[in-house]
C-alpha cells in the first residue's frame, strides 16, 4: 500500500490545529477560546494538542486506531486508582464530524518530559520503578464481568512468525539479516505463555514514559492495552534499557528465563516490523526500533560473537 509523502499511513487523514479549533468549538464550547498547540510525537496511531495549560486532545490518525481511543476511554479511569503511577485521564468524549469521521478524545494534562538519556537520573531506579509498574499492573484482576480488551500483542509469537520473516527480508542492508532469522529462529522455540491472560500496556516504549525531576512519573498511549502474554511489557528491556538497568528491570518484573526469552522475542519482532515501515516518514521511532533490534541481536550473538 502506498503512503503520500510526510505520512506515516496510506489513509491517514489530515489533522491540523484549525480542525481541532473547529471540533472543540463545536462539541466543547466552554474550551473553546483555549490555546491549542501540536505536540510533537513519534506516535503512529494519534495526533496529540495541548488545550490550553492542563488539558490535551488525542485525534486517531486512521479508521484503525479509532476502537483503540475508545478502549482508552473505558479501562483507564477502572485501572488507575490501583496503580502506582499517573495514567492519561479522559474528561471529554468527541464525537465524529463530517470534518473528522471518528471518535476522538481530550483528557488531563501530564507535566513531565519523554525518557531519555537527558532526563532519566538514575537509569537502574528508572528501570525498578518500571518494573514495579509493569508487576502491579499484571497483578490487576481480570474482571469476571465484563469482557476485557484484546489485541494483536500478547498472543503466542508464532502467530508473528510470516510478518517477521518478511520483515527481515525488507530489512537487508540496516542490520545483520542472517543473525535476525537465527534469533527469531531461537524465540520461536521458547515455550508458550501457558498462565491466566493478564493485563498489559503493550507498548512500553521511550516516548510513552513521562519524566519529572529524573524519576518515571507516568506512563502515557494506552491504545494497545489488553490482556494476554504479559512478556510483551518487557520490550523496554531492549528499546531503552541497557547494562544494569536491564537486570534492574528483570529483577523488578520478576521474570524468569522462559518469560524473558518471549520479551525478547517480542522486541525483536516488534522492531523488525517497524524498522523498515517508518524508516523514511518517522525517523524517531525507526531509530527506537533500530536500537531495539541491535539489543536483541547482541543479547542472541552472546559475550563473544563470530567474526565475519
Amino acid at each position: 500500500m502506498r503512503r503520500s509523502p510526510g505520512r506515516m499511513h496510506a489513509d491517514e487523514i489530515d489533522i491540523d490545529e484549525d480542525l481541532v479549533a473547529n471540533l472543540i468549538r463545536s462539541q466543547f464550547p466552554h474550551w473553546g477560546k483555549l490555546p491549542i498547540e501540536r505536540v510533537p510525537s513519534a506516535g503512529t496511531d494519534n495526533a496529540l494538542f495541548r488545550l490550553g495549560t492542563e488539558l490535551a486532545v488525542r485525534l486517531p490518525r486512521i479508521p484503525a486506531a479509532a476502537g483503540s481511543l475508545e478502549k482508552e476511554l473505558e479501562w483507564l479511569p477502572r485501572l488507575a486508582p490501583l496503580l502506582p503511577l499517573a495514567i492519561p485521564e479522559p474528561v471529554g468524549s468527541g464525537e465524529p464530524t463530517d470534518g473528522y469521521p471518528l471518535p476522538w478524545s481530550v483528557c488531563r494534562w501530564l507535566d513531565g518530559e519523554v525518557a531519555h538519556g537527558q532526563t532519566v537520573g538514575d537509569l537502574s531506579r528508572f528501570a525498578t520503578d518500571l518494573g514495579v509498574f509493569v508487576r502491579e499492573l499484571r497483578a490487576i484482576p481480570v474482571p469476571a464481568d465484563r469482557v476485557a480488551p484484546r489485541s494483536y500483542r500478547g498472543g503466542p509469537l508464532a502467530d508473528r512468525d510470516d510478518d517477521t520473516r518478511a520483515a527481515i527480508a525488507e530489512c537487508r542492508g540496516l542490520i545483520d539479516t542472517e543473525l535476525a532469522l537465527s534469533a527469531w529462529q531461537a524465540a520461536l522455540q521458547t515455550p508458550p505463555y501457558d498462565g491466566p491472560p493478564r493485563w498489559l500496556h503493550g507498548d512500553l516504549k521511550p516516548d510513552n514514559l513521562l519524566v519529572r525531576q529524573g524519576r518515571l512519573r507516568a506512563i502515557l498511549d494506552w491504545g494497545v492495552l489488553s490482556i494476554g502474554d504479559p512478556a510483551v511489557d518487557q520490550i523496554i528491556a531492549w528499546n531503552f534499557l541497557t547494562g544494569a538497568a536491564r537486570q534492574a528491570f528483570r529483577s523488578a518484573v520478576g521474570a524468569d528465563e522462559n518469560s524473558w526469552a518471549r520479551g525478547r522475542g517480542w522486541a525483536l519482532s516488534i522492531g523488525l516490523v517497524a524498522l523498515p515501515y517508518y524508516q523514511h516518514t518517522n525517523p524517531q521511532l525507526a531509530a527506537i526500533s533500530e536500537f531495539q533490534v541491535r539489543q536483541v541481536l547482541a543479547d542472541h550473538a552472546g559475550p563473544n560473537p563470530p567474526v565475519s
